[in-house]
């Protein structure tokens, strides 16, 4: 009997936490479950959420990607450029363009030179964030159309417009990586890439094609994020690269490779975005917040790891 408890505890371990963390922050806090409020969180867990799961497929290709808040910046810096001076729907288009051509670089470097993700990413993101510097220049852009603020800022029925267009990239990843032949190929290439390379797959495009994905992902967040914010600048997206590790990690997908997935994803960056919130809300100093995500990320690997052990 207390081997099953135990077993249910480690099971939904993260929606417990998720409920507890409603019901104290709804207690603490008065103006948490206001609707200004919920739609602030909505926006900003969905904005985490797309960053999130690019990131949560590089970890499954036992990869990481440390570029995302740099490629995030630079596609959206041109992009708004463009669609000030342009159109929205070409500025859209490059933005896109852009991160993809980002991340499709990411996975060559790894797969074709040798460069270990680490140190791909992280030279992408010194490469990107400086290039979105010297296309700024110091300046902002900012004063979108009303038709482009939609997209990030919009609400249909009281629900802002992020939360659906979430849904829609979450149905579309789910489906991609858990019901199709190259989402099977992409947990095989963490679990085992030379294995899955004597099977016949061609590792070295899955992993490109992962890492593309990730920074297309990371170029649509960056519309959507400066569509919410009306302003473009290169400073931009700084957080995003380790907040999306940290969802990542609390939502139950291990650095070891070829385990978790897109669907843990969602709770982690919730329970991420809804911690940092109430904690403003709080008024709680921000050396605390980040210790305090610190111990979450912590507390989620201990489950983690004692989950193997119990749920065999």
């Amino acid at each position: 009997m207390k081997h099953n408890a135990i077993r249910f505890l480690l099971k939904y371990a993260r929606f417990m936490i998720l409920i507890i963390l409603l019901i104290a922050l709804s207690l603490l806090s008065p103006a948490f479950l206001t609707f200004t409020n919920i739609a602030n969180v909505l926006g900003q867990a969905s904005l985490l959420i797309i960053v999130s799961y690019g990131m949560t497929l590089a970890i499954v290709t036992k990869g990481i990607d440390l570029s995302i808040g740099s490629v995030l910046a630079l596609s959206s810096c041109i992009a708004a450029s463009i669609i000030k001076s342009q159109s929205i729907i070409l500025g859209i288009i490059i933005g896109l363009l852009i991160g993809l051509l980002c991340g499709s670089i990411n996975g060559i470097m790894i797969t074709k030179i040798g460069l270990t993700p680490f140190i791909a990413t992280y030279g992408m993101d010194w490469i990107a964030r400086g290039l979105a510097y010297v296309y700024m220049g110091g300046t902002q852009i900012y004063g979108f159309d009303k038709a482009f603020r939609f997209f990030g800022s919009g609400q249909i029925m009281g629900i802002p417009v992020l939360v659906f267009e979430v849904i829609f990239i979450t149905v579309v990843l789910c489906f991609l990586t858990y019901k199709t032949t190259y989402g099977r190929n992409i947990y095989a290439t963490g679990s085992n890439i030379k294995a899955t390379r004597l099977a016949g797959v061609n590792t070295d495009r899955m992993v490109i094609s992962v890492f593309a994905l990730n920074g297309l992902l990371a170029a649509i967040a960056g519309l959507l994020y400066i569509s919410r914010l009306n302003a473009a600048e290169a400073l931009i997206g700084t957080d995003f690269t380790l907040n999306s590790i940290a969802a990542t990690l609390i939502g139950g997908t291990p650095f070891g490779g070829g385990e978790g997935g897109v669907a843990r994803t969602v709770m982690g960056a919730i329970i991420m975005t809804l911690l940092i919130n109430g904690m403003n809300l709080l008024e709680i100093s921000s050396y605390w917040q980040t210790a305090t995500v610190g111990f979450v990320i912590l507390l989620s690997l201990f489950i983690e790891n004692t989950s193997k052990n119990f749920l065999v």
